[in-house]
């Protein structure tokens, strides 16, 4: 134990209170400073702790009041990764990915500028039973060494959190905004298998690590007849 660091004996040990019911399915963790306080560690390190448990589908968090997607009007919880989320809601959805490559960054994003060196992971989400796409998602990574194996051998587990978390890069906060994109491009109808020209629901978010450092941004087209962004307050 004594090579792991701090932040990973931290989530094991919640991980061991989760699994053997010491926290209770569905009850709230302890607040950020309460762990700081219970494990005399940062709350950095705590965040870092947190962001492992989430990526492992064992917590949900949420920082104060914001906005959520919802799909089919649940609930869905980005920061674990949709894959996670919507299969714990039984959606019967795949996805598959389209690209995945090192390249230059295309997508207008201000913290990344236009020609920056990137490992891009372009995949569409589709319906089981009929082969419609629902959603469009361009992921953009800051291109790292630790990244130079990732084109040839894939994702691990087929998940963007899991391959920089098994990299050592971990994302404990960010930012995501929504809004419309008009009129869906010709070529990116045809990847999603519906008419162009409709509008669609644009996300962005960006991901930072514990010393503000982009992990990732992201850009998804989803269809609004399935999904939506939620207001709490």
């Amino acid at each position: 134990m004594g090579r792991h660091a701090k932040f990973e004996r931290i989530a094991a040990t919640l991980e061991a209170d989760i699994r053997a019911g010491r926290i209770p399915r569905g009850d709230t963790l302890a607040s950020e400073a309460d762990l700081v306080s219970r494990f005399s560690v940062s709350r950095n390190t705590i965040r870092k702790s947190l962001s492992l448990l989430v990526a492992k589908g064992l917590i949900a968090t949420r920082v104060g009041s914001g906005s959520f997607v919802t799909y089919n009007g649940e609930l869905i919880d980005s920061a674990q990764g949709w894959s996670v989320s919507l299969s714990a809601k039984e959606a019967r959805l795949q996805s598959r990915i389209l690209s995945l490559a090192r390249g230059p960054m295309e997508i207008e994003c201000r913290e990344l500028p236009i020609g920056s060196d990137c490992l891009k992971v372009d995949r569409i989400r589709f319906l089981v039973e009929t082969g419609r796409g629902v959603s469009l998602e361009r992921s953009r990574i800051p291109w790292a060494v630790e990244f130079a194996e990732v084109p040839a051998h894939g994702l691990v587990e087929g998940s963007i959190t899991e391959t920089l978390a098994s990299r050592g890069v971990i994302a404990v906060g960010g930012r995501e905004w929504a809004g419309v994109e008009q009129s869906l491009s010709l070529k990116d109808a045809r990847l999603l298998g519906c008419d162009p020209g409709l509008p669609m629901l644009k996300l962005r978010r960006i991901s930072r690590a514990a010393d503000n450092s982009i992990v990732e941004f992201v850009e998804s087209l989803l269809d609004p007849d399935l999904f939506a962004v939620s207001f709490e307050f």
